[in-house]
């Protein structure tokens, strides 16, 4: 029966009051975090900024019930956010009604194909996504959110979903318009952030950031009545609305190869996350329930305003760091946060557009593994299959780079296998 329904062994845990204690206290921890995080990743894809919140509640809840790992956060996530924005902006207007039914049908085809490919015990299937591919296509995705925030960091109007040597030349020309106020918040949150981080356990770094920002650009407004500066829209409710994916024939063949390579790409991030997870707390990870989990997660929230989630990296290791024994500490995340932003979210207009521009510079430095990333780079056969995956993240389309990348990186590693039986043989 916990094969099918795996919150059946661990919730009996619950009876130790310190288990249960810790975890209230580590999903509160959790809600926190996400609270900045969720409406920054929202505006990298192009959605509205409740989208990220409200892709932090119920995914996060179902996959904790119907998941493998014992401490996993599942919502919205930066790489999966970012190729949310690449697929999508060139069919829809990023934030219009029709971008949004889209995105939300593109989370239930991903769902689906996660279920499928649990039904089916297609585990092994992530194999084939190499870590390699992985460090290639994050580390170009870090560039892509930098390029999608040069816009809102700087206050210039720059189109959404420019290449970066678009964005290079449209910065140029918009050079004597940019706002030195919007710099100054942005540069003020990114201090903040710095200085915060040896106390992050206390109170979440990106929290005291956005406060900082919002602080900065409050006195300016104060300062100048007249000055003109952008910032999220307001959040229009603490509980995620209902919503229907669109399930006619010429959409789900619009979305078939981008819906493939999504999927692809969540599990492939939230099947190494999980993993990495398990391997330090030495527990056992089950593969084809995890990918279970992640697809129920992205069906069901499709339909409560949801865009496709996975492994929240971030999230997962605070959730671990603040001492989370079960998954019950990512409900309660999704809790608390419904709960905060009754409060919260008549001051979401407060916050500017450049301090959350200033989070995701951050989330694109953090992205990156700079030491591994150099270590493959020593590899001549790696170095290939980086590389390619590297520079087609950042010339074509976001869902055929990872495939590209799985290509060439398969290529490679043939090429590798039969030059070594060739040097046995000798």
């Amino acid at each position: 029966m916990t094969r099918f329904l795996p919150f059946l062994a661990w919730l009996p845990l619950l009876r130790n009051r310190a288990t249960l204690r810790t975890d209230v206290l580590a999903g509160l921890t959790g809600a926190i975090v996400v609270l900045p995080q969720g409406v920054a990743f929202a505006t990298l894809a192009g959605m509205p900024p409740a989208y990220g919140l409200y892709s932090a509640m119920v995914p996060c809840v179902i996959a904790a019930l119907f998941g493998s790992s014992r401490v996993m956060v599942t919502g919205p996530a930066n790489a999966i956010s970012l190729t949310v924005l690449a697929i999508m902006a060139p069919l829809a207007q990023p934030e219009s009604p029709r971008y949004v039914e889209l995105v939300i049908t593109l989370a239930f085809m991903v769902g689906c194909w996660q279920l499928l490919l649990a039904l089916v015990k297609a585990g092994r299937l992530i194999d084939y996504v190499s870590h390699t591919v992985i460090v290639g296509f994050t580390a170009g995705a870090a560039v892509l959110i930098v390029n999608s925030q040069i816009r809102n960091f700087f206050g210039v109007d720059i189109p959404r979903g420019t290449s970066v040597a678009q964005t290079v030349i449209e910065f140029a020309a918009h050079l004597p318009t940019v706002q030195p106020v919007a710099i100054a918040t942005g540069c003020l949150t990114l201090l903040a952030a710095v200085l915060w981080q040896p106390l992050n356990r206390i109170v979440p770094a990106m929290l005291v950031a956005v406060v900082a920002g919002s602080t900065v650009a409050a006195f300016a407004r104060w300062v100048e009545p007249n000055l003109v500066l952008r910032t999220v829209d307001a959040l229009p409710s603490a509980i995620p609305p209902l919503s229907s994916p669109d399930l006619s024939p010429d959409t789900l063949r619009q979305l078939l190869v981008p819906s493939i390579a999504m999927t692809l790409l969540a599990l492939a991030e939230a099947v190494s996350i999980a993993q990495a997870l398990a391997k330090r707390r030495h527990e056992k990870l089950d593969g084809n329930q995890e990918f279970l989990g992640q697809g129920v997660a992205n069906i069901v929230g499709s339909f409560f305003s949801s865009y496709p989630a996975s492994g929240s990296f971030n999230r997962s290791g605070v959730n671990m760091a603040a001492g989370a024994v079960t998954p019950f500490s990512a409900i309660c995340a999704a809790t608390f946060l419904v709960a905060i932003l009754f409060f919260v979210a008549p001051l979401a207009r407060y916050l500017p557009l450049a301090a959350v521009a200033a989070i995701l510079f951050l989330v694109a430095w953090n992205l990156v593994d700079r030491r591994e990333f150099r270590y493959l780079l020593a590899d001549k056969f790696e170095r290939i299959t980086l590389l390619a995956t590297f520079i087609a993240t950042l010339a074509i389309p976001l869902e055929w780079a990872i495939l590209l990348g799985v290509a060439v990186g398969h290529v490679v590693g043939r090429i590798r296998r039969s030059r070594a039986t060739a040097g046995h043989a000798e």
